[in-house]
């Protein structure tokens, strides 16, 4: 359960103070990284949330909080993953309040508190006033100061009150603590005034319940400065600890003080015990205020004898026994500065051991004109002058035998040698058999000159000669170079001035030397090996390779160690196929090669302080990372000039990490068999019954196989990770893209639909689904494919159930009456069927043929048709009579599944057995029609009854047809054209004088022309009665 806790309130601080409050969150899930939300609520306003700052968000703050927020004034620092502290660099009178820390549900699941608030009040009552002044005092004085300090705030506080001293000379120096009363009421003091507290002269005193008295007895000169009076304001928080609350200071005092007229002093020298032959330096400081106005004279005393006396005019007068010395320029006595005197004496002998003083007179001329003089002597000063023996000269080497790379340090100490040495430094080769070499020397002075050898060198800082002490010598070779192995010599010469210090004449006193082999062992011969416990890891494990260099070498001979990469795949004796991965550099930095593990996100590297061991950590590793891994290391060498050279090259055996991608696809395998009717929905289903990750990416390919034999399977169409769509040559070939759909119904169920199934759509269906995971590198890759069962798709037409009528009758009708003939359609395959019906004719007059419809086309003739389209004479059927308004037939669909044909005007030629043929046509999803099924109705017999009649007699009889119905007419014709010649001819005699008497002329009437729209015949032309005038 979440539990947020804040720092416990009231919290009680003064304008001005730096605030703090802390915010803990416990009970959440571990392993996430908390965020904190501050805001605050006005007194006024309680129940208006005002933000302040947040860890998750930059621009969380409201305007009122924003420009301190910015500024860093106000700022949030976290302690850890589920503690931070705010902090309030300066808080304000109007940051009074409530202050609430939430923090933001990170579980999933809200359970406990999420938030908690304190109380910030912030008063301002404390006052500190003390008068300024500036105060003289003489040096011994006493001093009182007074401070008021009061304050008025309601909660119980603490006040600590001190006094403070900040020098005049140096404003940017911290004040020095005099004494302070803490908030326990305990008196403590600054660290150099604790013996004057705990001698009584510096006291502080309460002396009301406001006041503060500062006392200091016997003022020095340190004590002057600025004085002032600081008082705190200290609150216990509800935890139990203490907060300064507030702190102010009050108005400044200065303070001088005159010192008085009291003087110290002090003899110093380098050393005590000297050689004979040396020179002894004693100097005097006299330690007193306003040194260069006073009268002061020094004298120098050796065993009670007088050395000289030095008087305020600095003119020196010697003692009985240095004048002779002092003529010889052995004795030198002089005032160096106002307050340093100096007593130097030269070539030193054994009766100058002894003890040396210095006593200083100081004469003041009191108010009254008298002098009087104040003395003091320094403390004795004991030399020791040896006589010159024999002396001894030693030389150690840090170390016999170094590494290539390493310092050679020598020390050559001369011992019991007292006068002024000269030291040269030489080197030979070990069986001393080649020249010796100057190294360098140090003369008298201590001036360094080097040998022409080695004067590169030492102008690089490689070659270092030190005088350490006056009988110490040191020589240091750094960067040890395989040359500089051999035998070192030391050879000390002791010299003594036997002339004047203006005219010196140096003397050699003795000569002694020291030798010492070194051997420089190079570090070529190290070995550089390369390990890894993990081999063989999973995708997205991590691997460490650990590159071993041994021996352990030197830090000044450094190492540069390169990883290197081999992708799996590459040759293994390829070694160009290597890239390098990271170095470390003979400098300690690391430098990222061409080839990057993990884009450079996943991949650490390290080495131990030693420099021998050389990590690197490949976390998430992906399938970019398997390969052979080695290392390279690379010893330099730093040449004395800055520059580097190679001093060995080594390369481990190769490492071979393997990324095994363990795949967990399985598709379902079941296989099953599906029947469809035309036009019907084909849904088949593609079903991931196992992944091998819940981030897997599927993409879905859907194939058919045509035929049981066939070689090759098509791809219907492809669905990517991404969702993208894309159909293969065979979608585009059978025209499926319209009717075809693929579906993802869940993250692990694919469909695929065909709409408007068709007959050519059969065949075995199948999924092929590839896994794809997301490499840590972001790249996406195929793990694996598996295919699922089978699904073998029969789409069938409808199964013919056309029946038609097949019950027989026969009909007698007379000669001009009407026949009718019945089609009726029982059943139809389809409701959307549509039908094409045909009546025949068999008028074969053998009356004993008991042939069904149909069986003999040749014996057959077509009465009527009608098509599934509605268009009279469809197919082969070419009626004998007729088509028109004139036609015998008359058709008629009473309803979708009966038909009757009327034949008008009965012919004993109708006579015959009549049947109708019926075709059944469906379309099919490609909007063609096709026909389904035929059948053929029952027979019907027609007999048509002749009549006696005028017409038949003359139909019968061919002569007296032609004579009734021929011969007239051209009879006729020639008698009319016969008329209208006469009559033209007897119209043209006498044309003026019927026109002018307005007498009609002779006009024939147009035709009449008999035209039906509907008739597909061409029209007839006719004459009738009274068309001709």
């Amino acid at each position: 359960q979440r539990v947020v806790t804040v720092q416990s309130g009231p919290l009680v601080r003064t304008e001005g103070s730096h605030v703090t409050i802390w915010c803990n969150v416990t009970g959440y899930k571990d392993g996430v990284k908390q965020d904190f939300d501050w805001s605050m609520y006005l007194p006024s306003v309680p129940e208006r949330e005002i933000r302040i700052v947040s860890t998750a968000q930059s621009d969380y703050a409201y305007a009122v909080y924003a420009q301190r927020v910015n500024s860093k004034e106000i700022f949030v620092e976290r302690l850890s993953d589920d503690s931070a502290v705010l902090h309030i660099t300066k808080v304000l009178a109007r940051d009074q309040g409530v202050f609430e820390c939430y923090t933001p549900n990170t579980d999933g699941r809200y359970l406990g508190s999420y938030s908690a608030r304190t109380n910030l009040t912030i008063p301002d009552s404390l006052t500190v006033t003390a008068p300024p002044q500036t105060l003289s005092k003489v040096e011994g004085d006493t001093l009182q100061l007074n401070c008021e300090v009061s304050r008025t705030t309601m909660q119980h506080t603490h006040l600590s009150v001190g006094w403070y001293l900040r020098s005049p000379e140096n404003a940017t120096a911290p004040p020095q603590e005099l004494v302070t009363l803490s908030r326990d009421f305990v008196l403590r003091s600054g660290g150099p005034y604790r013996q004057r507290m705990a001698a009584g002269d510096l006291r502080l005193d309460k002396t009301s319940a406001t006041s503060y008295r500062l006392t200091i007895h016997k003022l020095q000169p340190v004590d002057q400065g600025l004085l002032y009076c600081q008082a705190v304001e200290w609150i216990q928080d509800p935890d139990g600890s203490w907060f300064a609350m507030t702190r102010k200071q009050s108005e400044k005092t200065q303070l001088r003080i005159q010192p008085t007229r009291d003087f110290s002093i002090q003899v110093s020298t380098e050393r005590r015990s000297f050689m004979a032959g040396e020179s002894l330096e004693l100097r005097c400081t006299i330690e007193a205020q306003n040194v260069p106005e006073r009268f002061f004279s020094v004298s120098w005393v050796f065993s009670s004898s007088p050395v000289a006396v030095v008087g305020p005019s600095a003119v020196p007068v010697l003692g009985p026994g240095y004048v002779a010395r002092e003529a010889a320029g052995l004795v030198t006595v002089r005032k160096e500065s106002p307050n340093i005197h100096l007593l130097k004496l030269h070539r030193l002998s054994t009766e100058d051991s002894g003890k040396y003083i210095c006593r200083v007179t100081e004469r003041e001329k009191t108010p009254t004109g008298d002098f009087i003089d104040r003395s003091k002597r320094s403390r004795n000063v004991q030399i020791t002058v040896q006589p010159l023996n024999n002396t001894t000269v030693s030389l150690s080497a840090n170390s016999s035998e170094v590494l290539e790379g390493d310092p050679i340090q020598l020390i050559c100490s001369v011992n019991s040698a007292i006068a002024p040495l000269t030291v040269v430094w030489q080197w030979t080769d070990r069986q001393s058999a080649g020249p010796i070499q100057e190294v360098a020397a140090v003369d008298r002075d201590g001036t360094v000159t080097h040998g022409p050898s080695y004067r590169e060198r030492s102008s690089y800082g490689e070659v270092r000669v030190e005088r350490v002490r006056p009988n110490i010598f040191s020589l240091s070779l750094y960067n040890a170079l395989p040359g500089d192995e051999g035998q070192y010599r030391c050879s000390a010469t002791q010299w003594i001035n036997i002339g004047t210090e203006t005219e010196p004449n140096w003397e050699k006193v003795g000569e002694q030397s020291a030798t010492k082999t070194v051997t420089v062992k190079t570090v070529s011969s190290f070995m550089v090996s390369a390990s890894s416990r993990t081999p063989s890891i999973s995708f997205g494990d991590s691997f460490d390779l650990l590159c071993l260099v041994k021996p352990r070498h030197n830090p000044r001979v450094p190492t540069s160690v390169t990883w290197r990469f081999m992708p799996a795949g590459a040759q293994d004796d390829d070694q160009g196929d290597f890239k390098d991965l990271v170095t470390f550099t003979r400098e300690g930095t690391l430098q990222w090669g061409e080839q990057l593990l993990g884009l450079g996100t996943r991949t650490t590297v390290d080495r131990s302080h030693s420099n021998t061991n050389f990590r690197l950590s490949v976390t998430r590793a992906g399938r970019r990372e398997a390969g052979k891994y080695q290392c390279t290391a690379i010893l330099w060498r730093k040449n004395y000039d800055n520059s580097w050279s190679r001093v060995a090259n080594r390369t481990s055996n190769l490492l071979g990490i393997n990324v095994l991608q363990p795949s967990r696809l399985k598709v379902q395998k079941n296989n099953q068999s599906l029947v469809y009717q035309e036009d019907s929905r084909v849904r088949i289903n593609c079903s991931i019954t196992s992944q091998t990750s819940q981030d897997s990416q599927h993409a879905v390919l859907w194939y058919i196989r045509r035929a049981a034999g066939s070689e090759t399977d098509e791809l219907l169409l492809r669905i990517e990770r991404t969702g993208a769509f894309e159909y293969g040559a065979y979608a585009d070939e059978e025209r499926l893209r319209r009717r075809v759909q693929a579906e993802r119904l869940s993250p692990r169920l694919y469909a695929l639909t065909l709409n408007r199934a068709e007959s050519s759509d059969s065949g075995t269906y199948y999924c092929l689904v590839e896994e794809w995971l997301s490499d840590p590198d972001g790249a996406w890759y195929r793990l694996s494919r598996d295919t699922s069962g089978y699904t073998r798709v029969l789409v069938k037409q409808p199964e013919p159930q056309l029946r038609v009528d097949e019950l027989e009758n026969n009909v007698t009708v007379e000669e001009s009456s009407s026949i009718r003939l019945g089609c009726n359609i029982f059943s139809q395959s389809s409701p959307d069927s549509r039908f094409s019906v045909f009546w025949y004719v068999d008028r074969s007059d053998d009356e004993d043929i008991e042939d069904q419809p149909g069986e003999d086309d040749d014996k057959r003739d077509c009465v009527f048709s009608i098509g599934h389209d509605a268009i009279f004479g469809n197919g082969n059927c070419s009626p004998p009579d007729d088509n028109g308004p004139n036609s015998r037939f008359q058709f008629e669909r009473t309803t979708s599944d009966q038909y009757s044909l009327t034949i008008h005007g009965a012919r004993p030629a109708d006579a015959g057995r009549y049947y109708c043929h019926v075709e059944e046509w469906l379309l099919n999803p490609r909007n063609e029609w096709y026909r389904l099924a035929t059948n053929n109705s029952g027979v019907t017999i027609v007999n048509v009854l002749q009549q006696s009649t005028i017409h038949s007699v003359v139909c019968s009889n061919e002569s007296l047809f032609y004579f009734l119905f021929f011969y007239p007419f051209p009879i006729f014709g020639i008698l009319l054209i016969a008329l209208l010649v006469v009559r033209y001819k007897g119209r043209n005699n006498n044309k003026s004088q019927e026109g002018k008497n307005g007498a009609p002329l002779l006009w024939i009437k147009e035709p009449h022309l008999s035209y039906s729209p509907t008739c597909l015949d061409p029209p007839a032309l006719s004459l009738h009665p009274g068309s001709v005038d």
